[in-house]
């Protein structure tokens, strides 16, 4: 017994050294095996001047998943290990993101975003899919919903960037306003701890690897990212550029405790898909698929099996 505790002690040891020692290996490690447990594996795709990272696993209809401003395709690894066993589902980063190409020159708009990914789908011939985004990966499912209804077969949609209401009246919004400081946006590898406690009203524990290297990431790319935002800021809201009802099925998910976007947002969104089902979250910020991530997973499989 005494054996067993000393080496089950050596072992808490060394896990805690390679943690703080070897960051950046221990974060490709933890990906690694996150992402065999969802049944994902990582593949790339050339699309004209950008190289696409992307994950992939499972079988079965066609599920892709659009991350917000500022996160990459691994903000879904969790719950795709609930959704791999019934769909195929596919995580891309997107342009401008992640370990996907990221160019100075190039556009990044919602519109832009849903080109490059109209393209993603058609060469890894998909036909058509069925769409989830959070924040502004939510924006960019709508809109490509609304502009080429055919192409989709349902939207679940994580407190989407896409209305006035959601944008407009949120905290960040306010703090924006009022200060000019992007709450998104980490300049610095230590502002991203206020950045992951700002989405995160339930945040899940993170290894200090995770915390660091995400923090580096986040501060090397805020040139890119604090451009990409303000060509986003004052653009076209959902229902100011598309005033027709997108009849796709759709799951609007909210958390109520959400300080990136309103939570009145789900109204707002809701009224322009009338088929849509309205889900608010307690005590969960803005990532639900990341806070509660077996919750998350089982209503959208409840809302597929309603289809």
């Amino acid at each position: 017994m005494r054996r067993a505790l000393i080496a089950v002690l050596i072992l808490l040891v060394g896990i805690v050294a390679f943690d703080v020692l070897l960051p950046h290996q221990a974060v490709e490690l933890g990906l690694g095996i996150e992402r065999a447990r969802s049944g994902l594996h990582e593949e790339r795709a050339t699309l004209d001047r950008f190289d696409i990272a992307y994950l992939d696993g499972g079988q079965g209809q066609p599920l892709l998943l659009i991350h917000g401003f500022g996160a990459d395709k691994d903000n879904f690894t969790r719950v795709a290990r609930h959704l791999t066993p019934k769909y195929r589902v596919i995580i891309p980063d997107l342009p401008g993101y992640g370990d996907s190409s990221k160019l100075e020159d190039a556009g990044y708009t919602i519109a832009d975003q849903v080109e490059y990914l109209r393209q993603f789908v058609k060469q890894l011939n998909l036909g058509k899919v069925h769409l989830g985004g959070n924040s502004m990966g939510g924006y960019i499912a709508s809109a490509w919903a609304a502009k080429y209804p055919d192409e989709v077969e349902s939207l679940w949609l994580l407190a989407p960037a896409a209305t006035r209401v959601a944008i407009g009246t949120s905290e960040l919004a306010a703090i924006y306003k009022e200060t000019g400081r992007n709450p998104l946006l980490a300049r610095t590898a230590d502002e991203h701890a206020f950045v992951r406690g700002f989405v995160m009203s339930r945040p899940p524990l993170m290894p200090y690897s995770f915390k660091k290297v995400l923090g580096e990431r986040a501060a090397a790319n805020f040139p890119l990212h604090e451009k990409i935002f303000k060509s986003l800021v004052g653009g076209p809201a959902l229902e100011e550029w598309h005033r027709s009802p997108i009849l796709t099925p759709a799951l609007i998910v909210w958390g109520r405790k959400d300080r990136a976007l309103h939570p009145d947002g789900a109204t707002a969104t809701a009224a322009l898909m009338p088929r849509a089902k309205v889900i608010l979250m307690e005590g969960i910020g803005h990532l639900p698929m990341i806070e509660d991530v077996a919750g998350s997973a089982r209503d959208y499989l409840a809302f597929r099996d309603s289809l």
